[in-house]
């Protein structure tokens, strides 16, 4: 049996064994997992109870895909979208450029030349990057544009490996190790995409395989990064879960075996069993430094994590926004259903519509009497959206008061209080709707035509 040093862990002072070294295990036929993917069921996430420790990285930071991934799932953006959106994730990654890269396809002219007006912008964050296919070919295109990093798809599963690559695994990884290795040969930063990483051989291919791309980057004395890709979106973060699904045995695996260092470590997730965003930060919390996201998880099939919801994450994590401008994503939010004519779900948290909007009468009595009863942070402050009210024929008196203070803002000694005479005959009025069959929610447009017709029969000339 192999004799493994025991040395000193400088982080927490225990003694350890030293990690072993995973070789390739090149077999005859594809693993797939048929015990966790039985095509004909659902699949199953199974248990070992092997817990790995939190490795929380001192930096972490957002990558971007919404002009990559992101564009995957709809139509094209135009040259200028693509720039002003470039525009909005600089100001809202703020001066330490926590949104760190955005990712770029390169096989059209309309992105190529919007990858070169966004490197006119002259911006240090988020830094244009590409994202290739593991070809000589499309290498050729980073090399003429002279970008510093690229992306590059090494499929890793055994499904793409032996089913659409049609190689064994060391045709696979000796493939692979060409193409970075040409990278390299140029100056280049090649990021290694781990496609459907969820589904592979984590100590057969990808530790082996990561492992000799370390031995690469030390060769060159320059970074060799990872990219972890959920592309199926099968990761899961409960502990003990066993691998290929677990998100920490991954990261773990990556970082203990492979010895990937967290600040070149990304994970890359998508939404199809509503995990992206919890997967995402798992990744952080277990030694991953990046986390890739695409502007309000628009991207291939359910879509990637949602860029927006993982900036409120980090500032959850870390006690601070460092530097962020949160309120840019309302204005992106705007921006997309303006100008790109997209329309976001009504409850999509933070950006859609009716995201802080109460529909019930009690909750409306209670943001009437302090907002931070049923309100989940100052959203007025982080996202320029105060809390509303939706009238309908439960709002009630506190209700309509709420929905016409937010909407006329009015504050302290103008607010109107439930009792207000304005708000009781605004009420008999949503009343008499209902009570005549109604049973939609009434529009703003609605009330503010009522409350004018109310103040004048009042004689309310201001408020």
């Amino acid at each position: 049996m192999e004799q493994r040093k025991v040395t000193i862990n400088p982080q927490n002072n225990l003694l350890q064994l030293e990690e072993p070294i995973y070789r390739l295990v090149d077999v005859d036929e594809p693993n797939t997992f048929r015990n966790l993917f039985p095509y004909d069921e659902v699949p199953k996430i199974a248990f070992n109870d092997r817990i790995v420790p939190h490795n929380f990285p001192k930096e972490i930071f957002i990558t971007d895909t919404t002009f990559r991934d992101g564009q995957q799932s709809r139509a094209p953006y135009t040259t200028e979208q693509i720039v002003t959106l470039y525009e909005y994730l600089h100001r809202l990654g703020g001066p330490k450029g926590i949104i760190r890269q955005c990712e770029f396809f390169l096989y059209s002219k309309k992105d190529r030349d919007a990858v070169y007006k966004c490197l006119e912008k002259g911006y240090k964050y988020p830094e244009v990057t590409s994202w290739i296919r593991a070809s000589k070919k499309d290498f050729e295109l980073v090399k003429e544009i002279g970008l510093k990093e690229t992306g590059i798809l090494v499929s890793c599963s055994d499904y793409h490996i032996f089913y659409k690559m049609k190689m064994t695994r060391k045709e696979a990884m000796d493939h692979y190790l060409n193409v970075v290795r040409e990278c390299l040969d140029t100056g280049v930063i090649p990021r290694c995409h781990l496609e459907d990483i969820t589904r592979s051989d984590i100590h057969g291919f990808v530790i082996p395989f990561c492992y000799e791309l370390m031995r690469l980057s030390k060769e060159y004395n320059m970074p060799v990064k990872i990219r972890a890709c959920d592309t199926m979106g099968y990761g899961v973060n409960y502990p003990g879960a066993v691998i290929p699904r677990s998100v920490q045995g991954i990261i773990y695996g990556l970082t203990a075996h492979a010895g990937v260092p967290s600040e070149w470590l990304e994970w890359h997730g998508h939404n199809d069993f509503y995990k992206a965003v919890v997967n995402s930060t798992t990744a952080w919390l277990y030694g991953a430094a990046a986390v890739n996201c695409s502007l309000f998880g628009i991207g291939e099939r359910t879509g990637n994590t949602p860029l927006e919801a993982m900036v409120f994450e980090y500032a959850q994590l870390k006690g601070t926004l460092d530097g962020m401008d949160t309120t840019v994503i309302t204005e992106i939010a705007e921006y997309y259903e303006k100008e790109i004519g997209y329309k976001i779900p009504s409850r999509t948290p933070f950006v859609g519509r009716d995201f802080n909007v109460t529909r019930a009468g009690i909750h409306a009595d209670g943001l009437l009497k302090n907002e931070e009863i049923y309100n989940i942070f100052d959203t007025e402050k982080f996202l320029k959206r105060p809390p509303r009210v939706a009238i309908s024929n439960t709002s009630g008196l506190a209700g309509i008061a709420h929905w016409i203070n937010s909407y006329y803002r009015l504050n302290e000694d103008k607010a109107l209080d439930k009792n207000h005479p304005l708000v009781a005959k605004v009420k008999d009025w949503v009343d008499k709707e209902y009570d005549e069959g109604r049973v939609t929610v009434i529009t703003d447009e609605e009330l503010v035509d009522v409350v004018s017709k109310v103040k004048e029969e009042l004689g309310i000339d201001t408020w």
